[in-house]
């Protein structure tokens, strides 16, 4: 497949795009940022108008994380569904930012809200995304005790994705430690999804990780604020680590 210009040769077709909640807050501490929820929205179209199908998932970390909530005395169940809440938040805001700018759109949440979203089924998913709409899948599996990065290889897998692509902020791929604190930190170009979890690497939740594995699906990690950084990947370019 060939980009809109027919110049770039496109490296797959169908993909799940992950990122945090915390992605949406631009530099406030808190929230939604909507310059930033556009900037983003700008990068998946310039991928959508390469012709690949996208699939979503957006965390809910800038408006309630239910582990935190948990460690401060809440019931867990009850702080994971508030979780998930927070996530149909971000995609209906992801959703308008898209839609603005001519991407057909559609929020499947795994939490039933019939007057917002989409209740998850699983052929009428696949059906929007042939007929080239972006799905954003909320709420996340919609069972507590799974975060978020399990949802999204959850989805890509029911949905037949080529590929994860997890978009960071700050960071181009995946390093042996911390690089905003260790200067010798070694970024990977590639790494298995056994060395990921014995090395206990902060990538994606072990269980995640394992289901990705198990299906052989591949994960990149690549920078989000990079301008043009998911397009250029898509297309065999840039910097990111691959886990396969």
């Amino acid at each position: 497949m060939t980009d809109a210009a027919g110049t770039a040769e496109v490296t797959f077709n169908r993909v799940m795009l992950k990122i945090s909640g915390e992605a949406l807050m631009g530099d406030q501490g808190f929230g939604m940022h909507p310059p930033t929820i556009e900037r983003i929205a700008k990068e998946v179209k310039s991928v959508h108008d390469m012709g690949v199908e996208i699939c979503m998932v957006i965390g809910g970390g800038n408006v309630f994380r239910g582990l935190s909530g948990a460690a401060q005395g809440m019931e867990r169940t009850t702080a994971d569904y508030m979780g998930m809440l927070a996530t149909v938040m971000n995609a209906l805001a992801m959703q308008s930012a898209l839609e603005s700018l001519g991407v057909f759109t559609r929020v499947i949440s795994a939490i039933r809200m019939d007057e917002v979203a989409e209740p998850y089924i699983r052929r009428r998913a696949v059906r929007h995304l042939e007929k080239k709409r972006v799905c954003i899948f909320a709420a996340g599996t919609g069972n507590p005790y799974f975060t978020t990065d399990t949802a999204a290889t959850l989805r890509a897998n029911e949905m037949a994705c080529e590929a994860i692509f997890m978009g960071k902020n700050g960071v181009d791929g995946i390093y042996d430690k911390d690089p905003a604190e260790h200067d010798d930190a070694v970024r990977f170009d590639a790494i298995s999804y056994d060395d990921v979890l014995t090395k206990r690497l902060k990538v994606m939740d072990a269980s995640a990780i394992a289901l990705a594995r198990d299906n052989n699906l591949p994960l990149i990690v690549f920078p989000l604020d990079e301008p043009g950084g998911f397009r250029g990947i898509l297309a065999g370019r840039g910097t990111y680590t691959k886990v396969s």
